[in-house]
């Protein structure tokens, strides 16, 4: 075994997106003085991750008529009756309290109306046109303000470090600390915590249209699954309808072009040129993600022409000045790419977006493993079976503030543990497996799996297809195993961490394709072609995947309806079942 680095913290933050940089924020304004705060992240603050590729916007009830119990149920029916229901309710409220904090504290600065109100857009889904924004780059406006932020406090950096593995104690009770990889120097460092937060984010870039960055590999689940914790809805992998189809040849393919778009008006065209989402939901384009992405997937298979991929947005009714004025960020991502959003048509495809599954928390960010917390993409429940287009970096800066606030009350009676040094030698073994076999070609191994996935556990699934993906996911690990990385000089060395990214990816891959044959019925995201109806929605149940030896096992455990029931509704009398006027 190498020597590794030691270092000690009281809280300790992993990811430096949206949930991460808010929990050290709220950690420093809630911890007693002196409490040590460090944060660590794969690449750089403020560049990496997907908190700053938000282009649509941000969710909360502060329009006309709007109302947290309105976000609430939108949230709650838009998740097909799966969400855990007090943290959806979270979720709505307290985005109302952080938008006002981003403003007023942060320095953010969102569009306007005339009267200096917040200007909110429609998005799909939604009974109210609640989506606040700064244009169509949203996320780069919350990430640099807040990037200002936590640059400018006494919060310890640890830059360009890859966490590997959640160490706990001997007993298996506690969470000791994170082993990480200073990429910088290739060395093993163990960082001792009080608090642990993960926020590393989530990213299902297993599939071969996806808009993460490629550094997002799911690397938190991974960890929180070896670590022995639970993970619920692990087969929601939501798909954006509209992912940008530039081709093989550049990467902007997969690309989200925003949810606005279709909000505005935007209408999808089939090759044959005929409007088609009418045929699928009686909201047209403004359905929901899953029912959108599966209306073009079905169009897709219809074409069966390998010449014609994808479907085609159209804006150009709208008026191309007016489309170049609203969504100037993305009438330039697709000039970039050689399209003409404004006046011509732009071929897109259903592309792996968010995530909705992770670890199991509490409306607190607890896990249970003491001492960890987890937020944003890496947790689970929120959304139930889909994700509310703009509720994704609400639920990111509302539960990475709360992860700070507790995290900060909690430290005081918490102290420094020893490791496991089991867990320990096994996780560093785990990460040299590489370095003493013969290289090989990582990339390659990357594409068929993101091709499987893409084909077997998709955006539509059946059992067949779902276990032809577990046998290749298997066959693609054994392969990866037998794949080597010239360890000659570690530092910097992005062969290895292409080869731990790959395993991150194969492990969560198996287990999105488990979960999703323990769902035998077809809800938000996950639609099976075997079991296309919802069934009983008093029954719900979400699935949890459990490490078991060598095996994932999954079980069922019944939604709990804290709020409210199927069929019933927490808006007052009287209230107007949409305040949206109907889209033509």
């Amino acid at each position: 075994m190498p020597e590794i680095d030691r270092h000690d913290t009281d809280i300790l933050i992993l990811g430096s997106g949206g949930a991460g940089m808010f929990a050290a924020l709220h950690a420093q304004q809630s911890a007693p003085p002196g409490t040590k705060i460090t944060m660590a992240v794969k690449g750089l603050i403020g560049k990496c991750g997907c908190t700053r590729m938000v282009q649509g916007g941000y969710n909360v009830a502060l329009g006309p008529g709007d109302s947290v119990e309105r976000h609430f149920m939108d949230t709650i029916e838009g998740g097909k009756w799966l969400p855990d229901q007090d943290m959806a309710w979270k979720l709505c409220e307290q985005a109302v309290v952080r938008v006002r904090e981003l403003e007023n504290e942060v320095g953010c600065f969102f569009d306007r109306n005339g009267d200096g109100s917040l200007h909110h857009k429609a998005f799909a889904g939604q009974t109210a046109d609640r989506t606040v924004h700064k244009g169509d780059l949203t996320g780069i406006e919350i990430i640099n303000r807040l990037m200002e932020q936590v640059l400018s406090r006494p919060i310890e950096k640890l830059q360009e470090h890859r966490a590997i593995g959640l160490i706990p104690t001997a007993d298996g009770s506690t969470l000791a600390g994170v082993l990480m990889i200073d990429m910088r120097t290739g060395r093993f460092r163990l960082v001792r915590a009080k608090c642990v937060m993960m926020g590393t984010g989530g990213g299902p870039t297993m599939y071969k249209y996806h808009t993460p960055s490629g550094d997002k590999t799911m690397d938190g689940l991974a960890m929180a699954l070896r670590a022995g914790l639970p993970l619920r809805d692990m087969e929601m992998v939501q798909f954006h309808p509209t992912g940008l189809l530039a081709g093989d040849h550049t990467k902007m393919t997969g690309t989200v072009l925003e949810e606005g778009l279709r909000g505005a008006g935007g209408q999808l065209i089939s090759h044959s040129g005929q409007r088609f989402m009418y045929d699928y939901d009686r909201k047209g384009e403004r359905a929901t993600r899953d029912v959108v992405s599966r209306g073009i997937y079905a169009e897709m298979r219809k074409a069966n022409d390998p010449e014609q991929v994808g479907v085609f947005i159209s804006m150009a009714h709208l008026g191309p000045d007016n489309v170049r004025a609203k969504f100037a960020g993305m009438v330039k991502r697709c000039a970039d790419s050689g399209f003409d959003l404004a006046s011509g048509l732009v071929e897109v495809v259903p592309t792996a977006h968010y995530f909705m599954g992770g670890v199991v928390v509490d409306a607190d960010t607890r896990t249970a493993l003491q001492g960890l917390y987890v937020a944003g993409e890496d947790s689970g429940g929120a959304h139930g079976s889909n994700r509310l287009g703009g509720n994704g970096v609400a639920n990111s800066t509302v539960y990475g503030g709360v992860a700070g606030d507790v995290m900060g009350r909690d430290v005081a009676a918490m102290s420094l543990r020893d490791p496991d040094p089991a867990m320990l030698d096994a996780e560093i073994a785990r990460a040299m497996v590489p370095l003493g076999q013969r290289p090989g070609h990582i990339q390659s191994l990357r594409h068929a799996l993101q091709e499987a996935m893409w084909e077997e556990v998709g955006v539509m699934r059946t059992a067949g297809g779902m276990r032809r993906g577990i046998d290749r996911v298997a066959e693609l690990r054994a392969e990866l195993a037998e794949t080597g990385v010239d360890g000659a000089n570690l530092a910097f060395n992005l062969t290895w961490h292409d080869w731990l990214n790959m395993a991150s990816l194969t492990e969560i891959s198996d287990v999105i394709a488990r979960a999703g044959l323990a769902r035998e019925n077809s809800r938000g995201a996950h639609f099976r072609e075997d079991f296309p109806e919802a069934g009983d929605l008093d029954e719900s149940y979400f699935t949890v995947a459990r490490k078991a030896g060598d095996a994932v096992d999954v079980t069922r455990e019944p939604v709990q309806f804290t709020i409210v029931r199927p069929g019933e509704t927490i808006l007052p009398d009287g209230e107007p079942a949409t305040l949206v006027a109907a889209a033509e």
